[in-house]
């Protein structure tokens, strides 16, 4: 029989793995998203990563070089650890995240982009775009493929 202690632990330790592989999966898949897509539009990654850092700095991230774009990347894998955080934490009391991650994992990667889209970016020092329907369309296509469907899937596998 296990302790409370050693219980105690062991949920921890899961959660802790949850988080750390859902947010370097979820990260390292929307960033490459985002280099693809966005680079096809004509952007180029350090700017990207710099636009970012903006969130932060504002318009001196555009003046920082390899050190504002590093930062950019930090805090975009610190955003993807969060958003699996959340979803672990929720997970906790509401089972059907985990029993329906195939389902439930695409809703929520529509929830984290217009969260980040309608409440972190107007909150932050980042740039303000116009409005673009092609661009929201696929938005949330990478947020469905690259940031909800393989934070539920990486919570399902270390809720067991």
């Amino acid at each position: 029989m296990r302790s409370e202690r050693e219980t105690a632990w062991s949920a921890s330790t899961r959660a802790l793995r949850a988080i750390t592989w859902g947010g370097l999966i979820c990260g390292t898949l929307d960033i490459s998203a985002a280099f693809v897509v966005y680079g096809y539009f004509g952007a180029r990654p350090l700017p990207l990563l710099q636009g970012i850092a903006a969130g932060l700095l504002g318009k001196a991230a555009f003046q920082g070089g390899i050190a504002t774009a590093s930062l950019g990347l930090l805090l975009h894998f610190f955003i993807a650890a969060l958003a699996t955080a959340v979803y672990y934490a929720v997970s906790r009391r509401a089972q059907f995240l985990v029993e329906h991650a195939l389902i439930v994992g695409p809703i929520y990667g529509v929830a984290v982009y217009f969260f980040m889209n309608r409440v972190v970016v107007p909150l932050s020092g980042a740039r303000k775009y116009p409005f673009s329907l092609k661009m929201m369309i696929i938005g949330v296509m990478i947020h469905i493929v690259c940031v909800g469907t393989p934070i539920a899937l990486v919570v399902r596998k270390f809720s067991t």
